[in-house]
Order: C-alpha cells, then sequence, then structure tokens
C-alpha cells in the first residue's frame, strides 16, 4: 500500500518563536525516492536545513531528534513547476516562432529567454509556494 507521506529523522538546529529549524540528512533510502528531485536531499548536498511553523515551537530542545514530513504531492508539484512547464514553454515558444518564420537563432533566443521569464515569475511567486509546501514536525 502506497503512503501519501515523504518522512525523514532530522535533528533541531534552531527555535525561534513558532519557527524551528531542522538539518535533515540524505540517506541511502533516498536514492530509490521517487520525491528525491523534488525534495533535493540526496541531489547535491548530505544535509539540508527546513523550517517548519508549528505553534508547538517551544517544546522542542536544540539537537533533539524529531521526523519531518510533507505529502508527495508537494514534490510532484515541484517537479512540474521546476522541470515539466519550463521544457513545455521552452518547446512551445521555439515552435511558434520557427512557425512565423523567424531564423533558428532568434527562435532559440526567444524560447530561452521565455524561460528565464517564467523562472523569473516563479521566483516572484516565491512566498506564494512557500505556503503551499508545508512540513510537519513530531517528536520521536
Amino acid at each position: 500500500m502506497a503512503t501519501n507521506k515523504v518522512t525523514h529523522i532530522a535533528t533541531v538546529i534552531n527555535i525561534f518563536r513558532d519557527t524551528v529549524t531542522v538539518s535533515v540528512e540524505s540517506s541511502e533510502a533516498c536514492g530509490g525516492c521517487a520525491s528525491r528531485s523534488a525534495c533535493s536531499l540526496g541531489v547535491q548536498s548530505n544535509t539540508r536545513n527546513i523550517l517548519i511553523t508549528t505553534p508547538e515551537a517551544q517544546s522542542y530542545s536544540v539537537g533533539e531528534q524529531v521526523k519531518v514530513a510533507t505529502r508527495t504531492q508537494m514534490g510532484l508539484m515541484a517537479v512540474v513547476l521546476s522541470y515539466a512547464v519550463p521544457a513545455l514553454v521552452l518547446v512551445v515558444v521555439l515552435a511558434v516562432v520557427i512557425a512565423l518564420g523567424a531564423s533558428e537563432a532568434v527562435a532559440a533566443l526567444l524560447s530561452l529567454t521565455s524561460v528565464a521569464i517564467y523562472y523569473g515569475a516563479l521566483w516572484l511567486c516565491r512566498d506564494f509556494l512557500a505556503k503551499k509546501v508545508s512540513f510537519t514536525i513530531e517528536k520521536l
């Protein structure tokens, strides 16, 4: 039976008001996880810091081992927004500009520019997207 959550063991590294910062170390299990590229725990570094907002923040202590979790749909959303949509934008703009009769160089330049604009818009929406991606924390 498939689970709809991705969980990791983490260490509390900072507590401030209603926010707990945890450090998550990637494990060998990340290699087989379908959401590995989305959460980036096993991609380029061995540790990643995550900020988790919780009303029980003061009940945790620095150095404590905790379990953090997020829904697998969050990983899918991250993959779609960061890889699938830009690839689609690139191909569609390239095809439309070439169909309109522009040279391949102009079409390539406009395609790359459109992807840069997409990533800029994604960056501008980062606060909104951060509210959509949520982590939960619980004591072990």
